[in-house]
């Protein structure tokens, strides 16, 4: 009878019978003599990679569990667990005479390289042990993909951890080349191997079994969802520790010839970890980021279009690595090399955050740093420079006037005066609501913008409810490149991008544009704006963001790329399992819910999940009804006019 890995290891350990196992390492773990117990564990480290015992993988199940719960403690690396792990994963690479298939074995390799990883993680002087011990080879083995994806992603992670040692880096630059190839392979493929050997294989019998078993620690509960889910993690954690280990040489200048290609510098963009990236690693914009610091890379990022252009996107988004965006592009416009290649691009995203303030990693006055960043040579531009885009040269004039000669000339505004103006601006922006609301949209954006011509600069949020009003107008004039510039302008002026109106009309104009990621994630700042500002117990999600939410889930899945590749053919086992239809619904909709899970997670919702599955079509507060009738009754005034 087989038994699974968790049931065998709740049997050792509840069992009264005494062993009669004189290598037993359970046993030698209850020696309550501390020196002879660590002379015992020495002794059966030692001895474990000569024996052929059945009972391996549960002692490699044991030091795993161990090795994740207590990866300080210097015990074990001291009795030479290292060199017991690197000679089981040579075992298992080299096997000869069906080792790994005997005794279930295959686990084996898997747990020695995770234990590696684990003890590395935190102690410096445990990687030395390590790389003293010899792990180094052996893991390479497994990275050069001798097992499978499984065990190259924990022993990507291992080799990360040493790589980031300057005690022993350079014992994992001997492989340098080979390292950097390999994992630059790793991360623009994985999503594609694990897709199309794991997850897109739609029958459980054609998963290898010890994949499955790992991935659900033997539990048979959840099923193919399951699998899928955990699958889904491992692959966002195999991509982002692959572009870690590149993070390592790139932070040295070494190899960037190599990861700078134009190829792999485009699939950095599209490598965000999905929302199952629960470590909030920076992903691909990290590395593009640690490529800025340089020279090299600071020049073929500049000449990659399509980098800048996503990096420009990302600077007026809800993603968390906003910051990092906006700064490659500062390091960009600061580098006079660079700087001509990309400033008509970049100031048509950057000037829509000179009011910026401050974003969530609290760094201060970031809209000046941006201010500065554009006007850096702006009288030699104006002289001598000539730009063949015009929209170019109206946001850097616009750009000037609002920083430099508006601020100079309300310097002398008495607070009577202000006072004045804010009235005046509140009965425009009344006059600019009634034509609005009588569908005469483009008056209403002429009236939005003397408005915001006489406001005070000191008058922030009266400011921002004009852009965000001015922005619903565009999404009506179906503009929403304007729309996104006056909804990212009014969320610089709220504070940490929190004004909910703004954000869902960006996530609208984003729709429009196909920007599916960017929409996304506006989508659900708003959601976690709404249950934040919701007093009441029941939280009530806006029925319209859970459909926005929805529509996007699958076209922003970690897999959305590798199922259109692979959807088209069924190819043969090895190769492809089997072609990657549309999943059933019933399948869309546990997805859908372990997606909002996510959400609910990564943005610290405080609803709880039943109150989203219990009640798809949610009810939305009266104060929504209205503006959603106000609008309604705007668009209809609009066809009329038309």
């Amino acid at each position: 009878m087989e038994y699974t890995l968790k049931k065998k290891e709740k049997k050792i350990s509840t069992t009264n019978q005494t062993c009669t196992n004189p290598c037993c390492f359970f046993c030698t773990m209850k020696e309550p003599d501390t020196s002879l117990r660590s002379v015992k564990i020495a002794k059966f480290f030692k001895e474990m990679p000569l024996r052929d015992d059945h009972e391996h993988v549960l002692v490699l199940s044991g030091l795993w569990n161990i090795a994740m719960t207590q990866p300080n403690d210097p015990t074990f690396p001291s009795l030479g667990i290292f060199n017991c792990m690197a000679s089981l994963i040579y075992k298992g690479v080299n096997s000869r005479d069906n080792w790994l298939v005997r005794h279930q074995n295959i686990y084996i390799p898997y747990y020695a390289a995770h234990v590696i990883g684990s003890y590395t993680m935190k102690k410096v002087e445990c990687a030395e042990k390590a790389v003293d011990s010899g792990v180094i080879p052996p893991l390479m083995e497994l990275l050069r993909g001798k097992m499978s994806w499984v065990e190259q992603r924990v022993a990507v992670r291992a080799l990360g951890h040493l790589a980031s040692y300057e005690r022993t880096f350079e014992a994992v630059a001997v492989y340098e080349e080979e390292v950097i190839k390999l994992a630059m392979q790793l991360a623009s493929t994985c999503l594609d191997v694990v897709y199309v050997n794991f997850v897109g294989v739609k029958e459980k019998k054609k998963r290898l079994k010890y994949h499955s078993d790992l991935l659900t620690r033997g539990s048979v509960l959840g099923g193919l969802e399951m699998e899928n889910r955990k699958a889904e993690e491992w692959a966002s954690q195999l991509q982002c520790w692959s572009l870690y280990l590149l993070n390592c040489f790139a932070c040295k200048e070494r190899s960037l010839n190599l990861i700078c290609k134009q190829d792999f510098l485009i699939d950095l963009c599209t490598m965000w970890g999905g929302l199952v990236n629960h470590q909030k690693s920076p992903a691909g914009i990290g590395l593009i980021r640690i490529l800025c610091y340089s020279q090299i890379g600071r020049k073929n990022i500049a000449e990659c279009e399509v980098v800048i252009e996503n990096l420009c996107n990302l600077c007026r988004s809800s993603d968390d690595w906003q910051y990092m965006g906006i700064d490659c592009l500062l390091l960009l416009l600061k580098d006079p090399d660079t700087r001509y290649k990309i400033i008509e691009t970049a100031t048509l995203f950057l000037v829509d955050l000179v009011e910026l303030d401050s974003l969530i990693d609290s760094r201060p006055n970031l809209g000046e740093s941006i201010t500065r960043a554009l006007l850096l040579d702006h009288n030699k531009q104006k002289t001598k420079l000539k730009f063949k885009n015009k929209k170019f040269e109206k946001a850097l004039e616009e750009t000037w006037e609002l920083k430099v000669d508006r601020r100079k000339r309300e310097k002398m505004l008495s607070e009577e005066k202000v006072e004045e103006r804010r009235v005046l601006v509140g009965l425009i922006k009344q006059e600019a609501k009634n034509l609005f609301l009588l569908g005469d949209v483009e008056e209403a954006v002429i009236k939005y913008t003397e408005a915001l011509e006489i406001c005070p600069l000191k008058l922030k949020k009266e400011r921002m409810v004009v852009y965000s009003n001015r922005a619903q107008c565009h999404l009506l004039l179906r503009d929403p490149d304007a729309a996104i510039r006056d909804s990212t302008r009014a969320l610089c002026l709220s504070t940490a991008n929190s004004h909910v109106k703004s954000l869902w009309r960006r996530s609208q104009a984003y729709d429009m544009k196909g920007l599916a990621k960017e929409s996304l994630m506006d989508c659900i700042m708003f959601i976690n704006g709404c249950v934040r500002s919701d007093t009441n117990k029941r939280v009530k999600i806006p029925y319209y963001a859970t459909r926005m939410i929805s529509k996007h889930m699958d076209s922003t899945w970690l897999f959305a790329n590798a199922r259109s590749k692979f959807s088209s053919s069924s190819l043969q086992v090895n190769k492809v399992q089997e072609s990657c239809g549309d999943r059933k619904s019933n399948k869309e909709d546990q997805r859908y819910d372990e997606m909002m899970r996510m959400i609910i997670e990564k943005k610290s919702l405080i609803s709880s999940l039943s109150t989203i599955i219990e009640e798809p079509i949610l009810h939305v507060k009266r104060e929504n009804r209205r503006e959603l009738e106000k609008a309604r009754r705007g668009k209809k005034a609009v066809a009329r006019s038309m």
